[in-house]
């Protein structure tokens, strides 16, 4: 039994739909721009959501947060593409992926009368739940930057293994003072649209974004053939120095896909642009004898999404696939790492067949996820 991909979405900066984002990145636009307003301190560049566009599509929005309000548009344009999924059904699992979720109300001026609960990620899984009218408990990753990645793993064993059918895996982060400061603090942000694997990177733009992916059994044209995960404990934010992790990653997930190197047509890689992970990445892939498959990141374009990372640059990967479109890394110029990669400079047509999305993040954590095209 195969696990297919039947929707997708993306809501971001550059459009509501994954089509619109992935026409926009094709076009080089950035959903980056310099954020200067309250309630942020400083200023800072990241990838900021329209909140006014946002209400205007959801009824009631009053009632729910701005990021349970990116949630459910999600979900809905996902469904909406695939009218045989029936989300109200016990054969129908949601899976939510997030690293702070609801973390802007613990400022009291952002309560707008919400129940002290809304912070609690349990509590964004039960009204996810309660809102389609599912009726299973909610699936919650949350591990740091690689729960997107995750979640999709997760949705694929569950299916294959017999207690689903389907599987609605949502991710999901927005920009909060918290989540800014946090990074700021570790010096870790970057002056303008930052420059993933470049010799000048300088650090990362963080971004806010909502992406889904149902997941169905059957046959279908886009597949997910395996994934796993690892953790190397290197250290509770920098990355191992020599790729570990993720390189052993690499191999499970070829190993448990029956794939060999030489059958890879696209690496997806995490590509922060900071100075240690673009490093770790390179060593990484250089030594799972990917040195020569084409790569690339997408935070230049979407900035650096945390827990909705996994699965909207895993969307954007579909869509390459089905369009054989290799999307150059925005702002890339010169290598600027140790070890030989092949990053993707300029957008370009290729035939693409098996893509591998690579993922790291806080705590040593690592994750890849690989896709493949039927016929």
């Amino acid at each position: 039994m195969s696990v297919f991909v039947a929707a997708k979405n993306i809501i971001s900066p550059l459009g509501f739909t994954s089509k619109a984002n992935f026409d926009a990145i094709c076009q080089g636009k950035s959903g980056v721009r310099l954020v200067d307003e309250k309630p942020y301190v400083e200023p800072f560049f990241g990838a900021k959501i329209d909140r006014a566009a946002v209400a205007e599509k959801i009824t009631d929005s009053e009632h729910y947060t701005f990021l349970e309000q990116l949630l459910i548009l999600s979900v809905e344009e996902a469904l909406s593409q695939d009218t045989s999924i029936d989300i109200t059904s016990k054969q129908t699992a949601i899976v939510l992926s997030t690293t702070k979720g609801n973390v802007d109300i613990l400022d009291t001026e952002n309560t707008k009368g919400f129940a002290p609960e809304k912070k609690y990620l349990w509590n964004t899984g039960a009204m996810l739940a309660s809102y389609f009218k599912n009726p299973n408990q909610t699936y919650i990753i949350s591990n740091a930057c690689v729960s997107g990645i995750l979640a999709l793993n997760l949705a694929k064993r569950l299916i294959k293994a017999g207690q689903y059918e389907q599987v609605v895996v949502v991710g999901v982060d927005i920009l909060s003072p918290f989540i800014v400061s946090g990074f700021q603090s570790f010096k870790a942000l970057s002056p303008g649209i930052c420059k993933p694997y470049d010799k000048n990177r300088d650090g990362i733009n963080l971004g806010e974004a909502c992406a889904t992916i149902i997941l169905k059994k059957g046959e279908g044209d886009l597949a997910i053939l395996g994934g796993s995960s690892t953790n190397d404990a290197n250290h509770i934010s920098g990355p191992s120095r020599t790729g570990e992790g993720l390189l052993l990653s690499i191999q499970k997930t070829l190993k448990s896909s029956g794939v060999s190197v030489s059958e890879i047509d696209y690496v997806s890689g995490h590509g922060t642009a900071t100075p240690y992970n673009d490093e770790m990445e390179s060593f990484a892939v250089s030594r799972a004898g990917l040195s020569s498959v084409p790569m690339n990141s997408l935070k230049s374009y979407f900035g650096h999404t945390l827990g909705a990372a996994g699965v909207l640059e895993s969307v954007i990967t579909l869509h390459s696939m089905q369009e054989n479109t290799l999307v150059g890394t925005l702002r890339h110029k010169e290598n600027g790492v140790s070890q030989p990669i092949n990053i993707i400079s300029k957008t370009e047509s290729r035939d693409l067949k098996t893509c591998i999305k690579l993922g790291a993040g806080f705590g040593g954590s690592n994750g890849s996820i690989l896709f493949r095209k039927n016929g």
